[in-house]
């Protein structure tokens, strides 16, 4: 059995843990969260970074600090998890939901521009797979508007779009250590805040509404209530597993590269026998090597290569049902959109094992039962 992820210890990482247990602080705000926290911070170039419990968790810090309510829309592309979605819904605000470009599967700038009124105040984006979508379109999108621009940068820590990091364009970001992103606790995020003036507010949010960094700097002589916010931090004890993955930056990522190419050069001279498509990165663009994708020729065809696969032993998946097509869009979306890109994305996708032990020897299997199964497919649909 090849599985589609399988998390690693890459160093330190039960060390930290016991460290963390011995030392008597294993809550949140602890000190391997604060080395976690000036590692991103150093890498990003951020104003602050605050790790949090999810990537979730962190979108809805940035979406409480826009203050959105029922008269506001954010606009959210189709082709992505719920969460980029659910943290602005659950403020009142209403999502327009707009398509992806076909290239990188990125949020597409001229949907983005074509969305934009008065009531929107802030767009998300999702660096899909690691590759950096259209920035600079995007933001010329936003020039003329007060919207905000916010990334989902979950697949994309340390990855970069013309040379700067991925999570360093938006007023927030948000980063996900989740069990099947390249970096990992179990569960764990980070929001990245690219302006000073929001640090203040931010660490209130994070401190339960409280007032509890300033008493601790001694710029108060109480702790109080005094905004709104919830219980976001990220446990000290899950710090201390990811610092020592962060610390292992440059191998984790020189073998999620190997996989990567391996794929690439295996698979790509198959592609216009078998009329899929693999991945592509744009040249002023390098990828956070967070998964390999393959484009199929249709649904029909996918579903059963996935059913292949399955029973040969290897773990391969497809990826996001559109959001502006499910039951939820109907209550959460400002109008019904089209998103004929996302659709046709969607039902052809298939994402192949991908984890940083997975080996060449692996990589050959899965694309020769890859291939053997798209063969078969299309020996059946021809039939």
């Amino acid at each position: 059995m090849i599985p589609f992820n399988r998390p690693s210890l890459e160093g330190g990482e039960l060390d930290n843990m016991f460290a963390a247990v011995a030392a008597g602080h294993i809550a949140s705000s602890g000190p391997f969260s604060a080395r976690v926290t000036e590692s991103l911070r150093s890498a990003l170039g951020a104003s602050d970074v605050l790790l949090t419990s999810s990537c979730t968790d962190a979108l809805e810090l940035a979406a409480l600090m826009l203050d959105l309510g029922p008269d506001d829309v954010v606009i959210v592309p189709s082709f992505t998890f719920v969460s980029t979605a659910l943290a602005f819904a659950r403020t009142g605000a209403r999502i327009r939901f707009v398509d992806i470009e076909p290239e990188t599967l990125g949020v597409d700038p001229e949907r983005v521009a074509a969305a934009l009124d008065h009531r929107v105040r802030a767009v998300v984006v999702v660096h899909y797979a690691g590759i950096g979508c259209d920035i600079d379109g995007v933001r010329a999108a936003l020039a003329d508007t007060p919207a905000v621009l916010v990334e989902d940068n979950a697949h994309g820590l340390f990855g970069t779009y013309r040379g700067s990091p991925l999570g360093s364009f938006g007023r927030f970001a948000t980063l996900s250590f989740h069990e099947t992103k390249n970096f990992v606790c179990g569960e764990g995020g980070a929001l990245v805040l690219n302006d000073d003036e929001d640090i203040e507010r931010a660490h209130v949010l994070l401190d339960k509404g409280t007032n509890r960094r300033s008493f601790l700097r001694g710029d108060v002589d109480h702790y109080s209530w005094v905004d709104t916010g919830s219980s976001f931090g990220m446990s000290d004890l899950l710090a201390a597993f990811l610092l020592a993955q962060l610390e292992a930056k440059d191998e984790v990522l020189r073998k999620r590269r190997a996989i990567f190419e391996k794929y690439s050069s295996l698979l790509e001279p198959y592609e216009e026998e078998l009329g899929i498509r693999c991945m592509r990165v744009p040249d002023d663009r390098r990828p956070a090597y967070h998964m390999f994708y393959v484009l199929l020729p249709s649904r029909h065809l996918r579903d059963r290569v996935l059913e292949s696969l399955t029973r040969a032993g290897i773990q391969a998946v497809f990826h996001y049902v559109p959001l502006h097509s499910s039951p939820a869009a109907a209550r959460f979306s400002d109008a019904p959109a089209e998103c004929p890109v996302t659709d046709d994305i969607s039902s052809r996708l298939v994402r192949l094992p991908f984890y940083n032990a997975l080996t060449p020897t692996d990589v050959e299997h899965v694309v020769d039962q890859f291939v053997q199964a798209v063969h078969t497919a299309m020996d059946i649909a021809d039939a």
